[in-house]
């Protein structure tokens, strides 16, 4: 894939999830398939926090190159910070805020610049290609863990 699609794949990212999300009933984005997974709503908030820190990588390998990637532990910020009382559209607004600033950066960045690497724990060498596929995928999955949701809920529902 070009360099140009992959931004914009990227940046469509916040549409495709707005569209997902609102083929799914309210009713349903509070509702956990176990205990141990997340609802509709928890992936939103985790989603809007998950991009926060993408927009810091990114920066980080543009501007600090072979430094380490902050890391944050994802579950324990959906355990404890209060993600059911978050608003879904200020999330919302905060991702597409965050993908359109990263767009325009990455629009802006000298080719140089794409050679750089961020040390990441789970990724190794992090360059701004390997970025742009990991946040490319990110909300590709969580869409499929929503619908997954959804279908559960159905389930649920009928028995």
């Amino acid at each position: 894939m070009e360099r140009k699609e992959k931004i914009e794949n990227y940046l469509n990212g916040h549409q495709e999830l707005k569209d997902a999300l609102y083929k799914i009933p309210q009713e349903v984005w509070q509702y956990k398939p176990s205990p141990t997974e997340w609802s509709v709503h928890e992936i939103i908030i985790h989603i809007a926090d998950s991009e926060t820190n993408a927009c810091i990588r990114l920066k980080k390998i543009i501007s600090e190159p072979d430094t380490v990637a902050p890391n944050y532990d994802q579950g324990q910020w959906a355990e404890n910070l209060p993600y059911h009382q978050m608003s879904i559209d200020l999330a919302l607004e905060l991702l597409g805020c965050l993908r359109r600033q990263n767009c325009e950066l990455l629009n802006l960045v000298e080719d140089s610049k794409w050679e750089n690497k961020l040390n990441h724990k789970a990724s190794g060498g992090l360059t701004i290609d390997k970025w742009l596929d990991m946040y490319i995928n990110h909300i590709t999955s969580h869409i499929g863990q929503m619908n997954r949701n959804y279908k559960n809920w159905q389930k649920s529902k009928n028995n």
